[in-house]
């Protein structure tokens, strides 16, 4: 099976996120969950992705609304577009989710966590989601789970040039462009795609100034490859995003401009015919500039992340593949400030590390009908030393279309630079003796296809322990989150119909409270259909409440955000093969609620666009 699909997937040889194939005409087959490309009725790991159609069709335009109503995940954003969001993925903490755009790890290294709020949505092909603990095949971070972004590509197929256009606006004097052009030459191919979006937004946090806090940003993706005769590949790829976004802080600046930049190099060949490899260099940047009000300078945080990367799949028989892979990532970060801070104010105590890991993963089919993934992988990490985590699944698929499944894995979390290294200005500094974050997870459930109806059911259990928290931070807390995932989707009387329930218990063991900012339970619907030339379709989310804390208060106290029910509307005319135009009404019952304490969330509001394709 493996071998029917390596053939039938010119570019996506099996190794982790081989995304310089082009998925998005794989359906059933993700790269992220075991590092080379799987079935996905074939493992036990929950998995969501979305497609660039489906990005299209839902007429999403960042990807904290891309993943809202999405299995598994919950958002919290302080305000419209470009500001900051908090991703729960399986109710852990936000920075406990891995995130890779093209197989390099992307995000902070002072703050942990990834802006999934700038980066451009129309560089993106696909998104893959892998639910559930993924150290043992990526390292630190990936308790919750990884998120993997795969850039746009283009067509290997044409020699005749792909070009996309589209144009478009709305609400809050939002007015969104974007151009694509890929093609191939030979055995070259290419792909370079342009996109802007400028907002003027709405004022983002409540009882603060009545401003408007606008956001612009500038997105670029270029790719270009090469197949050698003996059907190696060697191909670079770049995207970066570029802006300056308005907020609400009470501690100063109110303006920031950011850059957000990846780049890789990746080649790869059959060293046997059951033997492949795969070599791949690249480079992130995440780098934010604040400023006052005034326009003068307040601080600097830039994170530079080098990675390496070298995996081997060997087809030990048409039943069992072996996947053997090293990793090396390189983290620095560099900081400023005003002169007239304190000296050494903004300067951590160390500004760099490594981490070195390697790993196996073996993926087996046993008696025809049961699957097997078991992964073991060893870390060396600069600041703390050794850790060993591993994960095993297992799925069976039964004649009658019913596939019971089960999963057990440990996973951990490596303490920030600014839990590690931030400088002590008389209020505590970080604490370079943290101990990294540990989980260990458990996870049953059963899934069913019988043709046009298709449900899952998930049920798990994370205990996570060594949270850091405090400050100075330390590691003393711990927490227990059980939750229930269940998914059904069909066609029904001419309607494509998808229902999403999560159902989640939190739990700060020490105190008994539930986790900020996550809700309990959440609902979503989403609906669609083609009538000829004319899509349709809506989208209801309904989430309970969620507690969160106020800030603005000595000592800090505990609030509750109540649940809410968004509905969405959405349409697209397909005039002729070539031009189409779209448009969306979001939030139609014009919902007031907050999804954290104190900011605004967007009212009811629309957004047209024309799109050209040729």
């Amino acid at each position: 099976m493996q071998k029917i699909i390596a053939n039938s997937v010119l570019l996506l040889i099996p190794i982790s996120s081989l995304q310089a194939a082009q998925p998005v005409n794989l359906p059933g087959v993700i790269v992220t969950a075991t590092r080379t490309e799987t079935l996905q009725n074939e493992l036990a790991a929950g998995a969501t992705v979305y497609t660039r159609q489906d990005i299209d069709r839902l007429q999403v335009k960042t990807l904290p609304d891309l993943f809202k109503g999405t299995l598994g995940l919950d958002i919290a954003q302080s305000g419209g577009y470009g500001q900051p969001t908090d991703l729960f993925l399986r109710g852990t903490n936000p920075g406990h989710v891995l995130v890779l755009i093209d197989g390099i790890k992307v995000g902070s290294a002072t703050v942990g966590t990834t802006p999934y709020e700038l980066l451009p949505m129309d560089q993106i092909e696909r998104v893959e989601i892998i639910r559930g603990p993924q150290s043992s095949l990526y390292g630190s971070e990936a308790i919750g789970g990884v998120i993997q972004i795969f850039t746009r590509k283009g067509s290997h197929d044409d020699e005749k040039p792909q070009v996309s256009l589209q144009a478009g606006g709305g609400s809050y004097d939002t007015a969104h462009t974007a151009g694509t052009v890929s093609g191939k030459l030979g055995a070259n191919w290419y792909n370079l795609g342009v996109s802007h979006i400028d907002s003027q937004g709405f004022n983002a946090k409540r009882n603060s100034d009545p401003d408007r806090d606008g956001y612009e940003n500038t997105g670029v993706n270029a790719r270009v490859g090469h197949r050698f005769a003996n059907d190696a590949e060697i191909e670079a790829f770049f995207m970066r995003s570029q802006g300056t976004n308005d907020y609400d802080s009470s501690f100063g600046g109110n303006n920031s401009a950011f850059v957000n930049q990846v780049f890789g190099l990746t080649g790869k060949m059959d060293v046997l015919e059951s033997w492949h490899t795969l070599l791949r260099l690249g480079r992130s940047n995440d780098d934010l500039d604040t400023f006052f009000p005034d326009g003068s300078f307040e601080s600097r945080y830039n994170t530079t992340r080098w990675n390496a990367s070298w995996l081997n799949q060997v087809q030990l028989s048409d039943a069992h593949q072996l996947t053997l892979g090293a990793d090396y990532r390189f983290d620095e970060v560099e900081s400023g400030d005003l002169d007239t801070f304190s000296p050494g104010f903004n300067t951590y105590s160390q500004r760099s590390r490594y981490d070195a890991g390697l790993f196996t993963e073996l993926h087996s089919r046993l008696l025809d009908h049961h699957f097997l993934n078991a992964s073991v992988r060893g870390d060396k990490n600069e600041a703390f030393g050794d850790y060993v985590t591993g994960n095993v699944g297992w799925r069976y698929n039964s004649a009658f279309g019913i596939s019971p499944f089960a999963s057990f894995g440990n996973a951990f979390k490596a303490p920030t630079f600014n839990e590690l290294y931030w400088p002590d200005t008389g209020f505590g500094g970080g604490n370079p003796h943290l101990k990294p974050e540990e989980s260990q997870s458990v996870e049953v459930g059963l899934a069913g296809d019988h043709g046009k109806f298709q449900w899952e059911l998930r049920a798990y259990h994370t205990d996570v322990e060594q949270l850091i928290s405090g400050w100075p931070p330390v590691n003393v807390n711990k927490a227990r989150i059980e939750g229930i995932e269940a998914q059904i989707s069909t066609d029904l009387f001419g309607w494509h119909h998808k229902l999403n329930l999560n159902l989640l218990d939190p739990v700060d063991v020490a105190t008994g409270l539930r986790l900020q900012r996550r809700s309990d339970k959440s609902l979503s619907f989403d609906v669609s259909r083609s009538f000829g030339e004319f899509d349709v379709g809506g989208y209801v989310l309904a989430q309970g409440d969620r507690p969160d804390l106020d800030f603005s208060t000595f000592p800090v106290s505990r609030v509750n955000l109540p649940g809410f029910v968004t509905v969405d509307l959405r349409t697209a005319w397909h005039i002729n093969k070539n031009w189409m135009l779209s448009g969306k009404l979001n939030n139609l019952l014009d919902e007031k609620y907050q999804t954290a304490y104190g900011y605004n969330t967007p009212d009811r509001n629309f957004f047209v666009s024309v799109h050209y394709n040729h």
